[in-house]
């Protein structure tokens, strides 16, 4: 049940972000997209409930609530950042907005967004953690927590690899072809700040 819920929720999240993307940029409600988009959270509190349910109605812990909590962790992690890119594209291809700024690909702007996706899943990490913790310390000696173990070292594991590749860009940056200084310099931006903006049209 959980695994088949987390392939729900996986689903949902995208169908949701189709429907609030389309709603604010075909059909110009605002606000509807944004209650669509508000949804998004709601399916991680749901995974995390039925998961909670199910550890409380005596099912032993395995992989698949392993798997629920770094599904969770990720999600929190990535999903704003997801939103936002896609925002971007659908902001430019659907109404005419500017076109979004492409990641850095050489030299220090590029190990900065490295290093700003290598925060993202240490976030993600620590919230799957958290919760793989919690369930270790429900579940206490009335059962087996040895793949709950396993996956907070799966999830420390991923940080400590993400964090090597990230450190390779900063450590060896990536040398911009010749001539395209300049372009990778309008690319640098910090990502908080790579705000799209909207068509007067959309906004109600």
């Amino acid at each position: 049940m959980v695994v088949a819920l987390i392939i729900a929720c996986e689903v949902g999240f995208w169908v949701l972000l189709a429907l609030g993307l389309g709603a604010r940029y075909l059909l110009k409600w605002r606000r509807t997209s944004v209650f669509l988009l508000l949804c998004e959270p709601v399916l991680e509190l749901v995974l995390f409930a039925v998961t909670a349910w199910d550890l409380k109605n005596g099912a032993e812990p395995g992989w698949e609530h392993g798997l629920a909590a770094l599904y969770i962790g990720c999600t929190v992690a990535y999903g704003p950042y997801t939103i936002r890119r896609l925002d971007g594209h659908a902001a430019h291809r659907l109404a005419g907005g500017p076109p979004p700024a492409k990641p850095p690909r050489h030299g220090m702007a590029r190990a900065a967004h490295e290093g700003r996706l290598w925060l993202r899943t240490l976030l993600g990490a620590a919230v799957a953690c958290a919760l793989l913790q919690g369930a270790v310390w429900y579940v206490g000696d009335q059962g087996e927590v040895s793949s709950l173990r396993a996956f907070q070292w799966t999830a420390l594991r991923a940080v400590g690899i993400h964090g090597l590749i990230a450190l390779t860009y900063l450590v060896r940056p990536k040398k911009a072809p010749a001539g395209t200084a300049s372009a990778e310099a309008g690319g640098s931006a910090p990502e908080g700040a790579r705000e799209t903006a909207r068509p007067a049209a959309t906004k109600r």
